[in-house]
């Protein structure tokens, strides 16, 4: 017997895997699916979070929501994604923050119930049906150009997705800690 080997298609500096699927783009009807191609021209955050109604994954989605003018400022979208379907986010979308929802959430959800886009991007654990905290910048061009990939009981760092959005927008030399409005360095 063969051992199965992953092959993940999300590879830094290489196109980002296509991907279309259903999405809350149209809340009342859920008929507007989400695909890569619509990001064309703007960065964009992918991230994957495990599961709807769950403790750590609310945390997360509702502090990029909080930011989402912070990305819009500088030219970026942001699409969360899970293996729940649609009805799942909409209901989840319809509870209050208070009872562990995520009522008011400014962008999109995109639902990979055929789990191949987590697939694709190598955050699915195959053996449990759900995707690992991935975060993943894409450029306007649909390069990808950023990943990180958390342990299921750990948050992403708005702040940081941030600063490293900018860091690639300033197309130079980024030194650690660095922060927008510093300079490059210079080689």
């Amino acid at each position: 017997m063969s051992a199965a080997i992953a092959f993940e298609k999300a590879q830094v500096g290489q196109p980002a895997p296509d991907f279309e699927m259903a999405s809350t783009r149209n809340l009342e009807k859920l008929n507007e699916p989400v695909k890569l191609s619509d990001y064309r021209g703007r960065w964009l955050v992918v991230m994957f979070y495990p599961l709807d109604f769950t403790f750590v994954c609310p945390t997360e989605l509702t502090a990029f929501s909080d930011h989402y003018e912070d990305f819009q400022a500088i030219g970026v979208d942001v699409l969360g994604v899970s293996v729940d379907s649609v009805y799942s986010h909409r209901a989840w979308l319809q509870t209050p923050r208070d009872k562990n929802g995520i009522e008011g959430l400014l962008y999109p959800l995109g639902s990979d119930v055929t789990k191949q886009v987590a697939r694709d991007y190598g955050v699915l654990i195959e053996n449990r049906g759900i995707a690992l905290r991935g975060l993943f910048v894409i450029d306007p061009e649909g390069i990808l150009r950023y990943k990180v990939v958390h342990d299921l009981n750990i948050g992403r760092s708005v702040e940081e997705t941030l600063r490293v959005i900018q860091a690639l927008q300033t197309g130079g030399l980024c030194q650690a800690e660095w922060r927008p409005g510093q300079e490059t360095l210079k080689p």
